[in-house]
């Protein structure tokens, strides 16, 4: 499995980034991409997930209403829109993967990892 960021930059507090996750090296379907981040010297933290197969979506209470997650099955791409975006959402970002039916923020859950994409958001 690998999984490839893409995205990431530098944006004003307020501004907007689209972040990417390409997905390949697999065949299975029944799984969910999650997106994390870890700020210095913080835990890692779950921002959203979504169900490869039905498409459902979960998200931390902390992004809600301004992160969207995505994906383009075609491509197995997944995608996280950011929006409205604040200081504090600073951090590496992260997708990954966990082979399940139940969705989860729990990062020690994901067993594929990405390397993870710079997000800085000044004010």
């Amino acid at each position: 499995v690998q999984l490839v960021e893409s995205g990431g930059g530098l944006v004003q507090a307020g501004g907007s980034l689209r972040l990417s996750c390409a997905a390949s090296g697999f065949t299975f379907d029944d799984y969910y991409i999650g997106w994390f981040r870890q700020a210095p010297g913080k835990e890692r933290e779950g921002v959203s997930c979504i169900n490869r197969r039905t498409g459902a979506t979960h998200y931390a209470h902390s992004v809600e209403g301004r992160f969207t997650i995505s994906s383009d099955n075609s491509e197995n791409t997944f995608f996280l829109q950011m929006v409205s975006l604040k200081p504090e959402d600073t951090a590496v970002y992260y997708c990954a993967l966990v082979r399940s039916s139940y969705p989860t923020l729990w990062y020690p859950s994901y067993d594929y990892w990405g390397q993870g994409t710079q997000v800085t958001v000044s004010s």
